[in-house]
């Protein structure tokens, strides 16, 4: 095995990098893919640079640690411009609007329907039919006040 490695040379990095992607591709988290990116640079670059495989190591780590906040950068500037905020977060999207009340809240718990969905509300006790405002939501509950 160790023939093997030393046959190849340079192109050890560059087979480490695209199985690294390969697996990426198998099983999809995006952490293989960083590693797989910082394999394939230090390949490319070994074809440049003659250096020892104690200082490919090296650049292979420091690659991979950098790829870590260039990805969290990446990720959130994705996370932050979107044209549907609320997508999977419907419950959110409801914050702040006002709906009348389907079923009475006793004992701090009572339904809205909002179009064609009925959602559980908690807070103050109120009779049926009056409005609330929807303060906020967690998980599938929502916490009302009277508007």
């Amino acid at each position: 095995m160790i023939d093997l490695l030393a046959t190849l040379g340079n192109w050890n990095w560059l087979i480490a990098g695209l199985i690294l992607v390969g697996v990426e591709m198998l099983a999809p988290g995006v952490f293989m893919l960083w590693l797989g990116l910082a394999a394939l640079l230090v390949g490319l670059l070994s074809f440049v640079v003659d250096w020892s495989w104690q200082l490919q190591l090296l650049a292979f780590a420091a690659f991979a640690l950098a790829a870590v906040p260039l990805y969290r950068r990446l990720g959130r500037r994705q996370l932050e411009d979107t044209d549907q905020p609320f997508l999977n977060r419907r419950a959110d999207a409801l914050v702040g609007q006002v709906f009348t009340l389907e079923q009475p809240i006793v004992d701090g718990a009572g339904t809205v329907r909002v179009g064609d969905t009925v959602w559980r509300v908690a807070g103050p006790d109120t009779p049926a039919g009056n409005r609330v405002r929807i303060v906020t939501a967690d998980g599938a509950a929502l916490r009302v006040e009277p508007a």
